[in-house]
Order: structure tokens, then C-alpha cells, then sequence
């Protein structure tokens, strides 16, 4: 086991955690982590210690996907007993910050009424005092914003309840993972490394790389005990080798969801890496890791969403990663966490921050932040962007999730950007309610017609068309829908013909047709080459008119 010819397989999975439970980005954010703990973990750990035949119906009806409901084969209620009282035990301080949020909240509204705030900061709760600043907007309306970089320099940022679990996959079952622990199991390997682990990087290099089991096992501390498992995870069977595109063109490859690398011989940027990452056999066509680079120069993030940042796709790529792109925010709301802090602390060291209108530089490519509207339930919320990609004289329009409300703000935005070649439109018109994904942070309950009002939705038909008519595109593809099946377990889609997002994406794909637009939804994979004028060419051709 010392020689360097072993790889890791390709079908062995790196699961980020945190207190056992799938990490995402809200639970980096000291203050959104403990609100989650307590309003989502400790809640549905004790309805499944209630009523866990509740759950175990409910995970098989469809209806009920995506709900708050623990998805396991068979009865482990003792089990979620250990791990809900080992949650009480480790995160005693978190759970008082949370419920210290409540009481701040429920402060504010008694005291605050438009008269200065400075002699209320005496009733904000002793462990959120010198985090917090008390505020008013225009309308006299009061709040609190962090200081939330602070927070991670406190004892509020856990960072021994980040973990990892290693296994071995062969299909795209898994339970929806916002609402199933993962608890022990025989063929599951489980470290205590925070997720900027150097071993990490370590371990997801010897995928391509090879390198000394016995190396990456000290590295990881693996125990004794656990060696055997841990050796089961390789093999001496190398993955092929990645051939850099080195064409005239921009090469476009749709990896799934909203997931797009761009390629030109001298360029690649990765947009919202959700990928298939491991190998085995599916019945969908698609990219996986292997087709990606060996160096990535630009990851760019839309939006704070599970299913845009997800840590088990991020994490195994950070070593070849350059530079990554996230929109700007610096509200230090609780709903709306800095994605940069949340970036650094799991190991990203290169990350920058656009805002809208903003233009990064490089190459013969320029990245230009444009404003993302809806899909955030109304919420305040600032750490989302659309991205406008010109390589050359070639334009990309990412959209993403954005939903069309006003029309006139994209009229705003051509008038500087002006027509594009490509637009990719996500049109999840349905979407979940606020509290499917904000419910935790909410300080008091929202009424059930006021919560089924504020989606989690992108465009419809009507509002996508919108961008067709001002944008001019000669190319428009539906995609961040969901439908492949490596997606379920964080999305937990499942459309029909008659799906209200399938219907409306229907009606734009065919109008696009009707207009001489190339047009299609988007589904398991899809490569384009475009043509584009290149940097040097265009200089050299400039200075020759010059020379005439």
C-alpha cells in the first residue's frame, strides 16, 4: 500500500457534515447554523423519536418528498436518542445563541418605536452583545444585523462539528438530505475533519494523480480499526486522462442542473458546480468529474441555494480550483450569510466578490455581474447574481434561478450589456414555500396562505419570455430544473408532462422555435462548440487597419 499507482475509485463518495447532518451552507454561518440546529435538526429529530412510523410513511409517498421527515430502511430511533442528546450536549452555546435571537427579536418589536435605539442595546441578551447592531429602516421598521465576521472568530463558530464520511456508491438513491441524518453504517467511513482538511484535497488529487494509501491514511488519521474499509476505497485502476480542449472555438458542456463549463483554449469557468461526480453506470447520459480540467481557472456561485453550492461537488474540486466568483453581500442579516466568509473558512482561500455591474477581467474573457431578482421568497437578500460571460465577441447570459418581476430592470441592463448570443434560464416556476428552506430562521410563525404566497420560484413562460424579447438571443436553453436523478436527493423533484414547470418551459422552448431561436430544455448532458473572435486576432486585425 505504499507504492503511488493507488487511485481513489471513482465511485467513492467525500459527504461533507456537520453534527451528522448534510453540510451546507447555512450551516458554515455561525448564526444560520445555530438557528437550523434548533429549528430544523432538534425539530425533526423529536418528531421522529415520536412518531417514527409518521416518517416512514410519509418517505414513501411522493407528496411528501422534500418534507421534514428522516428516510431510513429500517427503525433507528435510538440512535437519533444518542444523537440528539450528543446535539443538546456539544451545542448547548449555539442553541442559547438561537434562542437569544428570538428573545432580541421579540425585544425589538416590544421597545423599538422609532425613537433612538442606543439605551436598548442594555436589553440585548448577554451572548449576543458587541455582535450585534440594532437598526431602523426608512419606515422605522427595527432589526439587528451581525458582525459576522466576528462570529467566526468566536466561540460560535463550531468547527468540530464538521466532519466527513467516506463510502462507496452505485446508483442516485439517497434520502432527501436536508432531513435524514446520517447515522452509522457498515460500509461507512467516518473522520473527524473539519471541511478545510488538507486531507481532502489529498485524497480527491488521487483520483487523477495516484499516490500511497499508507500516505493519505496518516494524513487522515485513520485509525487501526477503520484501515481496512479505508483501503477498500482504491484501486490501482487509473481514470483516463483529461485532453484540455486546445480548439479554435468556445466550447460549451452542460454537466446537469445548472452546472456549465466554458472553454477556450486558454480559459475555463465552471458555473454552479452541481455534478455527477461518481462512476457508475446510469441510465442518463452525462458528464462527470472526468470531464472537467485539470485546473479550473473561475468558479462562478449564482446564489446561496443547496442545489448551487454544494460542498460534496465544491470540496473534492477546491485543489484545482484558481479563483472563485460570489456575489457580494455585506448586510450581515441573518437570512443572507457572506458567501466569502462561508468560501474561506471551508478551505477556499482564493474567493472574489462581484456585485451587479461589476467586470472581471482575464484573458480574452470578461465576467460581468448582473442583478438576480426573485426566487428568494421576498426576503432581503443580497448574495445573488446573474453572470454575463463574453469570451471575445461571444455573450453567455447565466440567468439561473432568476425570476422576470420587472421586466423594465433587464431593459436597464441591455442598454449597457446589449444583445447576447446565449441565455440559460432556470424556470422552477412552482417552487417551495419560504419556510421549506428559510422556516429556521424565522423568529415567530408566518401564516400558512402567507407562506404558500412567498415561492422559492424562477421564471414562468410569461416572465421568460421577457428576456427573449430583450436580450434577442440566437440561442435559449431551460436548465437549473432539477430533473436529473443524481439530483433527487437534494432537490427532490419529480415532474410529469403535466408539471406546471414542464408545461410552462414547453410554451417558451416552442415560442423561442416559432422565432428562429435555437431553443431546448436542457437534460443529462449537451456539448456546443461556438464561434468567437479571438483577443490576439482582433488586435492584430486592429493594428493593420491602423497601418492602412
Amino acid at each position: 500500500m505504499t507504492s503511488n499507482n493507488w487511485y481513489t475509485k471513482p465511485n467513492l463518495v467525500i459527504e461533507p457534515l456537520y453534527d451528522r447532518w448534510y453540510a451546507w451552507s447555512h450551516l458554515i454561518s455561525p448564526a444560520t447554523a445555530a438557528m437550523n440546529i434548533v429549528g430544523r435538526h432538534l425539530k425533526i429529530m423529536t418528531s421522529y423519536i415520536q412518531s417514527p412510523q409518521i416518517h416512514a410513511a410519509a418517505v414513501q409517498n411522493p407528496k411528501m418528498l422534500g418534507g421534514p421527515f428522516m428516510d431510513y430502511k429500517r427503525p433507528r430511533v435510538e440512535d437519533i436518542k444518542e444523537l440528539k442528546a450528543a446535539t443538546i450536549e456539544k451545542q448547548a452555546r449555539l442553541i442559547q445563541f438561537a434562542d437569544a435571537i428570538k428573545e432580541l427579536d421579540e425585544m425589538l418589536k416590544k421597545y423599538a418605536k422609532g425613537y433612538a435605539l442606543e439605551t436598548l442595546y442594555e436589553k440585548v441578551p448577554e451572548i449576543l452583545r458587541g455582535y450585534v447592531e440594532l437598526t431602523y429602516d426608512l419606515n422605522n421598521n427595527p432589526s439587528f444585523r451581525f458582525f459576522e465576521a466576528l462570529l467566526y472568530h468566536s466561540e460560535f463558530y463550531n468547527k468540530a462539528a464538521q466532519s466527513i464520511a467516506l463510502w462507496i456508491t452505485d446508483n442516485d438513491e439517497r434520502p432527501f438530505c436536508l432531513s435524514t441524518a446520517r447515522l452509522d453504517e457498515p460500509n461507512v467511513l467516518h473522520l473527524n475533519v473539519p471541511l478545510d482538511h488538507s486531507g481532502i484535497d489529498a485524497l480527491s488529487r488521487m483520483k487523477r494523480e495516484g499516490g500511497s494509501i499508507d500516505e493519505i491514511a496518516t494524513k487522515l488519521g485513520i485509525k487501526e480499526e477503520d484501515r481496512a474499509l479505508f483501503d477498500t476505497f482504491f484501486t490501482q485502476e487509473s481514470q483516463p486522462t483529461y485532453k484540455k480542449y486546445e480548439g479554435p472555438y468556445a466550447r460549451m458542456r452542460y454537466f446537469g442542473h445548472a452546472c456549465i463549463l466554458i472553454e477556450t483554449k486558454d480559459i475555463s469557468i465552471l458555473v454552479d458546480p452541481l455534478i455527477s461526480y461518481y462512476g457508475y453506470q446510469s441510465s442518463v447520459n452525462h458528464f462527470s468529474d472526468i470531464d472537467l480540467p485539470d485546473v479550473i481557472d473561475y468558479v462562478l456561485i449564482t446564489h446561496n441555494h443547496q442545489d448551487h453550492i454544494l460542498f460534496e461537488t465544491l470540496l473534492p474540486l477546491r485543489h484545482k480550483v484558481k479563483n472563485i466568483v460570489v456575489p457580494r453581500s455585506t448586510t450581515g442579516a441573518l437570512q443572507d450569510p457572506n458567501l466569502k466568509m462561508v468560501f474561506n473558512q471551508v478551505g477556499f482561500k482564493n474567493v472574489i466578490e462581484i456585485d451587479d455591474m461589476e467586470e472581471i477581467a482575464f484573458e480574452n474573457c470578461v465576467v460581468k455581474g448582473i442583478p438576480f431578482t426573485g426566487e428568494h421568497s421576498d426576503l432581503n437578500i443580497q448574495s445573488k447574481a446573474c453572470f454575463h460571460i463574453a469570451v471575445g465577441d461571444f455573450k453567455f447570459l447565466f440567468v439561473a434561478d432568476s425570476r422576470i418581476v420587472e421586466s423594465k430592470l433587464y431593459e436597464h441592463v441591455h442598454k449597457i450589456i446589449g444583445d447576447v448570443d446565449v441565455i440559460f434560464l432556470g424556470m422552477e416556476c412552482d417552487g417551495a414555500p419560504l419556510t421549506w428552506l428559510y422556516g429556521p430562521l424565522l423568529t415567530e410563525e408566518l401564516a400558512r396562505d402567507k407562506d404558500q404566497s412567498r415561492r422559492l420560484s424562477g421564471s414562468n413562460y410569461e416572465r421568460g419570455i421577457h428576456l427573449m424579447n430583450i436580450f434577442h438571443p440566437k440561442e435559449a436553453y431551460v436548465y437549473a430544473m432539477g430533473q436529473e436523478p443524481w439530483l433527487e436527493f437534494i432537490s427532490t423533484v419529480r415532474y410529469t408532462d403535466e408539471s406546471n414547470p414542464i408545461i410552462q418551459s414547453n410554451l417558451l422552448v416552442e415560442e423561442c422555435s416559432k422565432r428562429g431561436i435555437i431553443a431546448e430544455r436542457l437534460y443529462g448532458e449537451k456539448e456546443i462548440l461556438y464561434s468567437f473572435k479571438d483577443k490576439e486576432a482582433v488586435e492584430e486585425a486592429a493594428a493593420a487597419e491602423v497601418a492602412q
